[in-house]
């Protein structure tokens, strides 16, 4: 029998650098690649260390025009939007994924591979690959993968899913792998210090306006819309007996609403670009599902439906209408809707918006 080929995306993390390890246990002719994004850090050294280590050979790219363009730009111009962004998602989809599959090609390898907390489902069929929820609940990563296709899962390999992050380190450091260990990727990868405020002030200009209540009455001052996010509490600056949370940013007027706990919540919300994990999904008038209104949601029983017209305007074909059981809090246009079924990854979308009446 052939032995079977992966690229494997090595990013000079624990995870990854496992991944490998397990795919070459297994009898795969192992290859690495290092994707250079344009924002230099300790992870390539790393990488040609995991690489050395497990005798494997590593490709490197640079993609950083691409970055910039698919990721950075994106990410500025979000919350110049008044939109939360989520640069993960995205460069999941257009970024690792997409260059792993095409340097696979290249390079006539069967497949490819990452370090994800996520399972590959097969229910059999043409159109029965799925997404399916890592062992360790707390690490699982579908939610930044609910993109990815037929095309993409028939071709991915995620040795990681059935493990917890627990196992993978120890894992790790059995294989000498402790450098890696020690250290967790920062949040957002060409943020080094987590300040995204500041990422953004460098080349952008952001005008300082009022945070306003519901009804108009000036509260406090921000330094621009793009420095708070739909939910916050901390950081406002405003003297109340009871805390404020943002409920919505207005771009054309450049002001920041604010309200109570209680004026958060939403019965719904739409999300648009939606895309699923197979026909059967979109062909459905109603669908059953939980929905995840961010990563470290709890998820919500809802309602997926298409949403009726507004002033006799139709939604375009791929938006859609969740409605929860139970109101939700904080939904931040933006960020991604995700939807479950049991442990299984059916689709996802941007919310647009939250609904707060039916």
């Amino acid at each position: 029998m052939d032995t079977k080929s992966v690229l494997i995306g090595v990013s000079g993390g624990v995870d990854s650098a496992v991944a490998a390890y397990l795919l070459k246990e297994k009898g795969y002719r192992v290859e690495g690649l290092y994707i250079y994004n344009g924002f230099p850090n300790r992870a390539e050294d790393d990488a040609v260390r995991v690489a050395e280590k497990l005798s494997i050979p590593l490709h490197r790219i640079d993609i950083a025009g691409s970055f910039k363009k698919d990721i950075v730009d994106y990410f500025v111009a979000e919350y110049s939007a008044a939109r939360t962004p989520n640069p993960c998602v995205v460069c999941n989809k257009k970024i690792k994924i997409h260059y792993l599959f095409n340097e696979a090609k290249k390079r006539n390898l069967d497949y490819i591979t990452t370090g994800h907390y996520a399972r590959i489902e097969n229910l059999g069929g043409t159109n029965g690959l799925r997404l399916g929820r890592g062992k360790d609940r707390k690490k699982d990563q579908t939610y930044f993968l609910f993109q990815l296709g037929q095309k993409e899962l028939s071709k991915l390999l995620l040795p990681n899913g059935g493990m917890t992050k627990d196992e993978v380190k120890q894992i790790g450091s059995d294989l000498g792998f402790g450098f890696l260990t020690e250290r967790e990727s920062q949040e957002i990868c060409f943020i080094p210090d987590d300040d995204y405020r500041g990422f953004i002030e460098k080349d952008h200009n952001f005008q300082p306006g009022n945070i306003v209540t519901a009804k108009g009455d000036i509260v406090g001052k921000h330094r621009g819309i793009h420095s708070l996010t739909i939910g916050q509490r901390r950081g406002l600056n405003i003297a109340s007996e009871r805390p404020y949370y943002v409920l919505a940013i207005d771009k054309e007027r450049n002001e920041v609403i604010v309200g109570r706990d209680e004026d958060q919540y939403c019965k719904g919300l739409i999300a648009r670009n939606v895309t699923w994990a197979s026909q059967i999904y979109s062909a459905a008038t109603t669908i059953r599902a939980t929905t995840h209104i961010r990563y470290r949601h709890r998820g919500a029983a809802s309602e997926i439906t298409v949403p009726p017209p507004v002033n006799g305007k139709k939604y375009s074909a791929d938006t859609v209408y969740v409605r929860f059981d139970i109101p939700q809090k904080a939904i931040a246009p933006g960020q991604a809707a995700v939807f479950y079924q049991g442990d299984i990854l059916i689709g996802g979308g941007w919310i647009v918006k939250g609904v707060q009446s039916d």
